[in-house]
């Protein structure tokens, strides 16, 4: 009973699936101190090699390349897990009840001489049949291979409920984990897929982030020193370049896709505007409003306007020359249709045009610069697991 409990306590704490299954294969051999042993999975309809030991081979291997058992009762696995109950043989060549053909080739193959055989099938706490433990050669007090005693039988079948359970909890963190790591790629994605700009930025970021934590770790090695990122800490630190931009989900498309100083729309009003005025002029000089000179310098003016904004709207750089012009362009105004002044450039056009570098205005930059805040109040609604509790720092 404490090597049971022992048991428990071991497998409780292992959150890797392949050492878990190590281990429990390990302790249930110990505890019916037996020679060999194999333990299955259920998968794709069969029962699947995940871990076998031969103490007397020295053979240890994880199911590399081995075959999957069918669900066929006259194979003694395949008949404890369908019908969920313990087998136990005390000696494989004389028994004609099941087929044991696979063991017998084993033997014959590595020198071996398979005998006694416990079969224990293993369920989880729903009854979900997960697979089952075959423990070959029991072994007596002076080494010589003995059949196993019903007693242990009992003893294994709490150990195995134990083992499922264990495999059970590791299935569910790991899925879960699967869930989220997958939930925050596709938001990730969804991101990045708003803007032209985003477009797989943060898939680039992670990979980066992940070769440059490899690196550091491999010149780490070379100096003799103590990796800085152990596997648990690259994994927060791929996880926080997935979500350092979520944040953006709240940023304005307007502002994240803004190509030119000014908008599209805002651009054409503008262009409007100009042609407009370079109409009304062409009017007044038709009713004689306006002489000749007067016109042509308006228009020329107009269509110099129209050109030098389309050039500073697109241009990476305002330079000192051309803020003096839109400072000129900024004071110029014409007759509108109802006589009244009409501005050539409106103040919004005007602050706009005038943004040194780039395209984005002071108000726009810290709608950009907000996202970080946002990614923080949205993170600190995440409860992250203590594998991920630094994500957010």
């Amino acid at each position: 009973m404490k090597k049971v409990l022992e048991i428990g306590v071991k497998l409780s704490s292992e959150r890797d699936l392949g050492r878990l299954l190590e281990d429990i294969l390990t302790c249930v051999m110990d505890l019916s101190n037996c020679d060999a042993g194999t333990l299955y999975l259920l998968g794709n309809n069969a029962l699947n090699f995940r871990v076998s030991r031969n103490r007397t081979l020295r053979d240890y291997s994880n199911g590399e390349n081995l075959p999957p058992v069918p669900l066929d009762r006259r194979n003694v696995c395949a008949l404890a897990f369908l019908e969920d109950r313990t087998v136990c043989v005390d000696d494989v060549y004389d028994c004609g009840n099941w087929d044991f053909s696979g063991p017998r080739r084993y033997d014959t193959l590595n020198g071996y001489r398979t005998q006694s055989m416990l079969v224990v099938p293993m369920h989880g706490r729903g009854g979900e049949k997960l697979g089952v433990l075959q423990l070959i050669n029991a072994m007596d007090e002076t080494g010589r291979v003995c059949p196993f005693s019903r007693d242990m039988a009992l003893v294994l079948e709490s150990a195995a409920s134990q083992a499922a359970l264990a495999i059970q909890n590791v299935r569910y963190i790991r899925d879960i984990k699967g869930l989220f790591d997958s939930f925050v790629r596709v938001m990730s994605a969804a991101i990045d897929e708003r803007s032209r700009y985003n477009a797989e930025h943060s898939r680039r970021m992670a990979l980066c982030g992940a070769r440059f934590a490899d690196w550091l770790n491999a010149q780490a090695l070379q100096k003799g020193e103590e990796p800085p990122f152990s596997p648990e800490h690259q994994e927060e630190l791929i996880m926080s370049i997935w979500l350092h931009d979520i944040g953006k989900v709240t940023t304005p498309l307007e502002v994240m896709d803004k190509e030119t100083r000014l908008p599209p729309l805002k651009e054409e009003l503008l262009q409007s505007r100009l042609r407009e005025l370079g109409l009304l002029n062409e009017l007044r000089r038709l009713s004689g409003g306006l002489d000749e000179a007067a016109y042509r310098q308006q228009r020329d003016a107009l269509q110099e306007a129209s050109q030098r904004i389309a050039a500073i709207n697109q241009a990476e750089f305002v330079t000192d020359e051309q803020l003096s012009y839109l400072d000129w362009l900024h004071a110029q105004t014409s007759a509108g249709p109802d006589g009244q002044p009409r501005p050539w450039l409106t103040e919004e056009e005007y602050h706009l045009l005038s943004i040194r570098r780039g395209t984005l205005s002071e108000e726009e930059l810290e709608k950009m610069r907000r996202h970080v805040v946002m990614t923080d109040a949205l993170l600190s609604q995440i409860r992250f697991s203590p594998e991920l509790s630094h994500v957010r720092a």
